[in-house]
């Protein structure tokens, strides 16, 4: 995304602190290189937010040194957008989920019932990680649910398998007499 994204910051940034695009190198310091102050990084960030549609942290664009910095920040922005939008479209599901942490005798399972809001994600990734490698999450959704559902499930904790926690989406089973037409 970065790659797509750079020249337009490039142009905002020059622009901006009235430089050459050309001075804009990734290893650039904006404050020592190009004598942009607290105020000029500031005021970037809310061209880039009103330019891009984004939202930038105070506190982050104070992180910000050089113009890779910026760059990324901006592309990571970018990226949590869209994802916000395609949540946005995709309908919340209901499901149980259970957390089976590698060492049963001295912790017990977590079970929950939750709907999967990007917040209810966030807690079961974060109950995952403390629980460590080793651990198990179990996500049981509604039996009506689409092939397509379980993996847009499944993709929002892959980063989990990064970490040694095993990750297991599935369908519920179709009450007697009701097939879905996805079941395989």
């Amino acid at each position: 995304m970065q790659h797509f994204v750079e020249p337009r910051i490039r142009t905002l940034v020059a622009d901006h602190l009235g430089v050459r695009p050309e001075e804009l190198t990734a290893e650039v310091s904006l404050v020592d290189d190009l004598a942009a102050d607290s105020l000029d990084m500031i005021e970037l960030a809310i061209a880039v937010e009103d330019a891009l549609g984004i939202s930038i942290p105070e506190r982050t664009i104070e992180r910000v040194r050089s113009f890779g910095d910026l760059v990324e920040i901006i592309a990571h922005g970018l990226a949590l957008r869209r994802e916000a939008e395609f949540l946005a479209q995709a309908p919340v599901l209901l499901a149980r989920a259970r957390l089976i942490p590698r060492e049963t005798r001295r912790h017990r399972a977590l079970e929950r019932s939750v709907w999967l809001t990007p917040y209810a994600v966030e807690l079961l990734l974060e109950d995952a990680v403390a629980a460590g490698s080793g651990s198990r999450l179990e996500i049981l959704l509604d039996a009506d649910c689409s092939a397509s559902d379980i993996a847009r499930v499944a993709d929002r904790f892959t980063r989990l398998r990064e970490r040694g926690c095993a990750v297991e989406v599935q369908r519920a089973a179709a009450a007697s007499g009701s097939a879905h037409p996805d079941a395989a």
